[in-house]
């Protein structure tokens, strides 16, 4: 049933005695709470929901109390009881209320966000069913990391739809060529498959990676998120040679971290997609996106700050050991030293052991020498 619908086809039913056509747009009141309405008009932060008194009062919480007259209700000019709570798990909420039991999210955050609104309702079933699934969550062994191969078309549309995680897709079919590859061709194609690899154990349980091996393009990274495409990373291109064409495979290892960066904020359906935000929008809705937006530039800073900014830095010392932008070398060095200066403890204490541990042309002498004259005052 719509909202609109619902408005005017049980206004009367549901505003209870309480509320005064008399006294402004919107009332308060504890009185016989909502014991003499049959139907139910929800507004929780902008989401709206239309139920009966018997679900509300079918477990001892706020939402009885309500109900009976124990808690305090807040009414508006239409008939719609308004609770100052993000709407974003109440319908879950809700169809717990009316079954007993419903599905929860996989997501640990998603599980903890409906912890909370179960704890502030005061429905201990649902807390105790949250409580349950968490346990369950840190007994479960998280080192398996599986990566689904795609063998067709409506498959991947399907998983891709479907999907409540961001989608990294890297498709990689070396077959699927007409000419000869060029001298590092072959070497960039594994690079970018270990480095697909590599994400997908860095971020296993929080992105779905997925490897199509029978798709049209020879070595390309697509980016979806809340099913839809977001960005394209294609890693082939043709060269011209002196007397025939060739394929030239590429390893643009920045752009793939940061488009893998771009989509964790549609981690969890923070989007703007289906299933990401109420159905219907009011001006506390509003209000409440530009919490969640402030909150979503933090994560991403923090996200970055944590996750990504030190294979930056790795990006960049690399192109500066192998000298393949000397005409950037200035703005290159000082993109390095900002980004250093974030976390420059860790940078020092962890990341500069490790960068020269991986310099197969430094050895063990130098490196320790290197380590000794990395230090912080300097």
């Amino acid at each position: 049933m719509s909202a609109e619908a619902s408005a005017g086809s049980v206004a009367a039913a549901s505003v209870p005695a309480t509320q005064s056509s008399g006294r402004g747009s919107e009332e308060k009141g504890v009185g016989g709470g909502l014991a003499g309405s049959k139907y139910v008009k929800l507004n929780v932060g902008g989401s709206l929901h239309y139920t009966t008194v018997q679900t509300l009062s079918k477990e001892d919480s706020l939402l009885r109390s309500m109900c009976n007259g124990g808690a305090e209700v807040t009414i508006d000019s239409e008939g719609w009881v308004v609770l100052d709570r993000c709407g974003r798990h109440f319908g879950l909420v809700l169809n717990f209320m009316r079954d007993g039991s419903v599905p929860l999210p996989e997501s640990h955050r998603e599980l903890e966000e409906v912890l909370k609104e179960a704890q502030y309702y005061r429905v201990q079933g649902l807390v105790q069913h949250c409580m349950s699934a968490m346990e369950k969550q840190r007994n479960v062994y998280e080192g398996i990391c599986r990566i689904p191969m795609i063998t067709s078309t409506k498959e991947e549309q399907r998983m891709i739809t479907t999907c409540r995680k961001p989608v990294v897709k890297l498709q990689n079919n070396r077959g699927n060529n007409k000419y000869s590859y060029t001298s590092n061709s072959d070497d960039n194609l594994l690079k970018n498959i270990e480095l697909f690899d590599k994400l997908g154990l860095r971020f296993n349980g929080r992105v779905l990676f997925v490897k199509d091996v029978l798709g049209d393009e020879i070595c390309c990274w697509s980016f979806y998120g809340e099913g839809r495409k977001i960005a394209e990373v294609c890693c082939t291109s043709i060269v011209y040679a002196t007397e025939k064409k060739q394929t030239k495979v590429e390893f643009p290892e920045a752009r793939i971290f940061e488009e893998t960066l771009n989509i964790l904020i549609y981690e969890n359906g923070r989007g703007s997609g289906p299933g990401g935000v109420a159905l219907l929008e009011s001006s506390s809705l509003v209000a409440s996106q530009s919490e969640e937006e402030g909150a979503s530039a933090g994560d991403r800073r923090r996200v970055f700050r944590t996750s990504m900014l030190f294979h930056f830095i790795n990006v960049l010392l690399q192109v500066l050991l192998h000298k393949s932008h000397n005409l950037l070398q200035e703005e290159i060095a000082l993109a390095v030293y900002n980004m250093a200066s974030v976390d420059f403890d860790a940078f020092y204490s962890s990341f500069m052991t490790e960068f020269l541990n991986g310099c197969q042309s430094v050895d063990a002498n130098q490196r320790a020498v290197l380590c000794r004259n990395f230090k912080l005052e300097t």
